[in-house]
């Protein structure tokens, strides 16, 4: 029989999880759907050049993951403790970091672009697309990584139905631009480039508009505020805190890329059916994270309440709740794709050689719900926490596992990927269980 406490931890873990779960969920359906569109073309190499483009834009942005980060763990904690010009120079802080890298990879993006395709390899077909696909969507970097900060920063105020319309509406205008341009006008790879760099714009002024709203109503003067916080963005020891921060994060960020890269430049190196059907169960694979990750934005938020409220019970039960939804919602995904996992499948193509591939790998996708929920979860304990350099710790170790599983099982071609693969997942969440269960008490009273 639940308790009092259980239950109102799992109301305000749920209020924040199910939205973020709702609307993180748009986002690999959306990849699904332009999966499904390009793997209809009548050539493998169309899906594979998508993949590779795709790959070299997302993974900077996933690089600079650490934006969205450590935003919402110190907006949280800005939250737990009450301290509205705290919640504001997180914000400002973050959008200045975000749009100065963002401007730095557009002007950058030649030597960008040809490094990364050099780095991909793959057929000239693949190389060509993949080429087209990388040049429009790189203008997107300044929108793309300052709605990191937006979501992280609603996130950690606990706005997460806020948070879940921008990114459904988001999708939604992504989803109707890539069927205009790709089925309508037969724009192909460039048009579901196109079709998402609109919508990164989108999503920025939305973002913007609504967080003007928001702290309207709590600050009175947004100017105002702004300007008295000018000289707190550049205080030296705040800022050093800041970017000590973001360097672990960003390490973590470049392991964890680095793993995923490598599964997709691996595919290309072994043909274009390979890495077409890497590229599907990659689509999967995005499913599961984001449906679980929105359990673990719920813990982040919950958390770092507790951290900035100082509330060491808190923080206990908040992650005890998460661990026993996170585990439920693990089983409800691997039962969908035992389920479902081949008409999955082949609604994404209908290239035989490439479903065929693909079936044969499914059950790596079945087992990795599973496998993997616990990191995803304790990556957003850390989160709210603000524990970098815990989190880089444990995304060394686990990098270093990948590799070297890879590299015993190698012989078995691309399961020996994808083997190497789910080990490093579940080391993941184990390193992170166990410092979390020495430590938990010293976290709590750190600042």
């Amino acid at each position: 029989m639940l308790t009092t406490a259980h239950k109102n931890e799992r109301n305000a873990l749920f209020a924040l999880a199910i939205p973020m779960i709702l609307s993180n969920i748009t986002v690999p359906l959306l990849g699904l759907v332009d999966t499904a569109v390009i793997g209809h073309l009548p050539h493998a190499y169309y899906l594979g050049a998508t993949a590779v483009g795709s790959m070299i834009i997302t993974a900077i942005i996933w690089f600079c993951g650490f934006l969205r980060m450590s935003t919402s763990g110190l907006a949280a904690q800005a939250y737990g403790s009450q301290n509205n010009q705290k919640m504001l120079l997180v914000l400002c802080r973050g959008l200045l970091v975000a749009f100065s890298i963002g401007l730095f990879l557009v002007l950058l993006q030649v030597p960008f672009i040809n490094s990364a395709l050099y780095l991909a390899g793959g057929s000239d077909e693949v190389q060509f697309y993949a080429r087209q696909y990388s040049e429009i969507r790189v203008w997107g970097f300044p929108a793309a990584l300052a709605n990191l900060v937006i979501l992280g920063w609603l996130l950690g105020m606990h706005k997460a139905k806020i948070a879940m319309w921008i990114i459904i509406v988001t999708n939604l205008i992504n989803l109707s631009l890539d069927l205009l341009f790709v089925i309508g006008f037969q724009w192909q790879v460039q048009g579901v480039a196109l079709a998402t760099l609109i919508a990164e714009y989108a999503s920025l002024v939305m973002g913007l508009y609504f967080i003007k709203s928001t702290l309207n109503k709590q600050l009175g003067s947004l100017v105002s505020a702004i300007k008295d916080i000018i000289d707190d963005l550049f205080e030296r020891s705040q800022l050093l805190a800041y970017i000590q921060l973001n360097r672990d994060i960003l390490i973590r960020t470049v392991c964890l890329e680095i793993c995923f890269i490598f599964i997709t430049f691996q595919g290309a190196k072994l043909g274009d059916t390979v890495v077409a059907a890497n590229a599907i169960l990659m689509n999967f694979i995005l499913l599961i994270s984001f449906g679980l990750d929105g359990i673990a934005f719920g813990a982040e938020a919950r958390v770092g309440k507790a951290k900035g409220a100082q509330d060491h019970f808190g923080l206990k039960h908040s992650v005890k709740i998460a661990l026993i939804y996170n585990l439920i919602f693990a089983f409800a995904f691997s039962l969908l794709f035992l389920l479902f996992g081949k008409p999955f499948i082949h609604m994404l193509t209908n290239i035989e050689s490439v479903a065929s591939y693909t079936e044969q790998l499914l059950p790596w996708i079945i087992l990795l719900p599973i496998i993997a929920c616990w990191c995803y979860l304790y990556d957003g304990i850390y989160i709210g926490l603000t524990q970098g350099k815990a989190m880089r710790n444990s995304m060394l170790i686990a990098t270093l596992i990948f590799f070297s599983c890879w590299y015993i099982l190698d012989d078995l071609g691309n399961h020996g990927i994808w083997a190497a693969f789910s080990i490093f997942m579940f080391s993941r969440g184990v390193t992170l269980a166990w410092h979390f269960n020495k430590n938990s008490k010293q976290i709590i009273a750190s600042k």
